[in-house]
């Protein structure tokens, strides 16, 4: 009975969408519950799917949403693709597992996935809420930052220390890992790595608020420090969120994102392009050759942790491409593949698909990946400079699917982080459907201009 508190923010996502809106319930409601409740708690409910915090909330936010006319909502393609790798997957598992089994990852790709995908592409863009979704998301992590900076000092989870109470037996598998000397802070998300790309989605969406101007100047109490902004503030701490995760391949994915955000900043565009095209062709090319063959040495050979580390990714993909191709088309079912001696987990999120639910559930993943950050380029390069510099929305989240590609393929695309990524998505759709502006319109930034037409009558007749 314990665990019945994961109904919690179901019970307050309903009232506040039927009391107030759907568009308030998913930003300051749905959002929270997705960040700071960890999503590997359940409430065991005999007879029904067992949902987490993020569940129980998506359902009930789901259910006001379509009672209410599904405001914001207009079909697209993408919603073809989404829903067809959700089918994907879901088949997959019932072909592998039969019904039971099949029933509670088809309950996951719904809540979990295509839901949030729905929310994002209906409530965002089309109630200009975009700043107030990536604010929530920076005070969110913020959050999450402080009690990540508890974790790398003492090695311990308060999530799993208190939240555990009412969830005995579960989240028990999650175990905080060390790297110089410090814990590695998974905060609510169950893994490290997996707290890496949330904040790193963080940093960037930050980083692009700061650039638009979106935060105030100052803060009253604080005016006297001449350095002191709320813009400058949170990218620190997002910034420390990523580094406290100690994520070797999050960092990486970050610096690397960073290079499209440079072209959405550059005066000359399409020569940034071509520099950022060109060093990773001379510069880039290179490096991941010298990296291949780093990595290819095995793991016996190894000279230290690093390399290591890296040999056993490289082992990994020539090790298991013959057991994922035996059943290329739906793969082997959800953690039911033969297991190779000496490989506890899968550290590539596209081989971890293509292991589960085959190449059809892969393909579809990568066209989401791949589409949607060529749509986003195409769409940031042929629209004018937006005014103040940086505040393109499109580069931004381009700059997104980048860091998400590179840092997956390193670590499973789990928990939040699969929620985050269609979040992202649907938003993503919704902007390259409706967007008209880039740039802060709030009040600190508008001006009126004044009417100084003598007879205004005239103009009406």
């Amino acid at each position: 009975m314990l665990s019945y508190i994961a109904y919690l923010p179901g019970l307050l996502a309903y009232y506040v969408a039927q009391n107030y809106s759907v568009q308030k319930a998913f930003i300051w409601v749905y959002i929270p519950t997705v960040l700071l409740l960890p999503d590997y708690y359940r409430a065991i409910t005999p007879g029904l799917p067992d949902p987490t915090f993020n569940q129980s909330a998506s359902v009930a936010l789901f259910a006001v949403f379509v009672m209410k006319g599904s405001p914001g909502y207009r079909f697209s393609y993408t919603d073809l693709i989404v829903g067809g790798f959700a089918i994907a997957v879901s088949i997959s598992e019932f072909l592998a597992s039969g019904y039971s089994d099949a029933q509670n990852l088809a309950f996951f790709e719904l809540t979990s996935v295509y839901f949030p995908y729905i929310f994002a592409k209906s409530l965002i863009e089309p109630f200009n809420l975009r700043y107030d979704f990536a604010k929530c998301v920076v005070l969110c992590l913020s959050f999450v930052f402080f009690m990540n900076l508890f974790e790398n000092k003492f090695g311990y989870n308060l999530w799993q220390a208190y939240l555990g109470m009412f969830f005995p037996g579960q989240g028990e598998g999650w175990v905080t890992t060390f790297r110089f000397g410090l814990a590695r802070a998974a905060g609510p998300y169950g893994h490290c790595l997996v707290d890496g790309i949330v904040m790193a989605v963080g940093y960037r969406l930050q980083r692009w608020l700061q650039w638009s101007d979106a935060w105030p100047k100052k803060i009253k109490q604080l005016a006297w420090i001449p350095w002191f902004t709320p813009a400058q503030i949170f990218t620190l701490f997002i910034l420390g969120g990523v580094l406290g995760t100690f994520g070797k391949g999050q960092w990486l994915a970050g610096i690397v994102g960073a290079g499209i955000v440079i072209i959405g900043r550059s005066k000359q565009r399409v020569l940034a392009m071509t520099c950022v095209i060109a060093f990773m062709l001379f510069v880039g090319v290179p490096l991941l050759l010298a990296f291949l063959n780093y990595a290819s040495v095995g793991r016996a050979n190894a000279k230290d942790d690093n390399q290591e580390t890296a040999a056993y990714r490289y082992e990994l993909v020539t090790e298991y491409m013959d057991e994922a191709n035996e059943h290329l088309w739906f793969g082997w079912g959800l953690m039911k593949w033969p297991e190779i001696p000496g490989f506890e987990s899968i550290d590539n999120n596209f081989l971890l698909y293509y292991l589960n639910h085959g190449v059809i559930a892969v393909g579809l993943l990568l066209t989401i990946f791949f589409g949607m950050m060529g749509r986003l380029l195409v769409h940031g390069m042929t629209r004018p400079m937006p005014d103040p510099r940086g505040s393109s929305l499109a580069f931004t989240l381009a700059a997104t699917y980048l860091m998400y590609f590179i840092a997956v393929c390193t670590v499973g695309m789990l928990y939040q982080s699969c929620t985050l990524f269609f979040i992202i998505t649907g938003l993503s759709d919704a902007y390259l459907r409706l967007s008209k502006w880039d740039g802060y319109q709030g009040t600190t930034k508008a001006t009126i201009a004044p009417d100084t037409r003598k007879y205004k009558f005239k103009k009406v007749l």
